[in-house]
């Protein structure tokens, strides 16, 4: 008897603004991402391990969907994550132009909030809070 795979009632969602070049939205994605995975512990799973014993780490235990928008559309879900106060991670335009942890937080702490050129944020929460974030948006191709 097969056994249904688990629905979760929450989403792992990162939304890309449509204008990055393929790279930035893959290096936008890993650093987002990082994010939850080290401040939200109930979105890791176990570790994994192959038939010969060979331990690797944790992964997300759910499916992390992608979905990209304008500008406008990112400006807009940055304020309803916020305003949820839903679990996020934002990536800004200015993070491009830094090379280590220290500058990027420096880069975010000198933009305020309204100001931030947004062009990633990843949320975590219940699905259909994650879903009114989302507004505008559409998954990515």
């Amino acid at each position: 008897m097969n056994e249904q795979p688990p629905r979760f009632d929450t989403k792992i969602v990162v939304l890309l603004r449509e204008d990055l070049e393929p790279w930035q939205r893959l290096n936008v994605t890993a650093f987002l991402v990082s994010g939850l995975g080290s401040q939200v512990p109930e979105v890791v799973g176990e570790p994994y391990e192959d038939a010969d014993g060979v331990p690797y780490l944790p992964m997300f235990r759910q499916p992390v969907l992608v979905f990209e928008g304008t500008k406008e559309t990112l400006k807009a879900a940055h304020g309803r994550a916020l305003s949820r106060e839903l679990p996020r991670a934002v990536f800004t335009a200015d993070l491009f132009a830094t090379g280590n942890d220290r500058d990027n937080r420096a880069a975010v702490r000198a933009v305020p909030t309204a100001d931030l050129d947004v062009v990633g944020l990843a949320v975590y929460g219940p699905r259909n809070g994650v879903d009114k974030v989302l507004k505008g948006a559409r998954m990515h191709p």
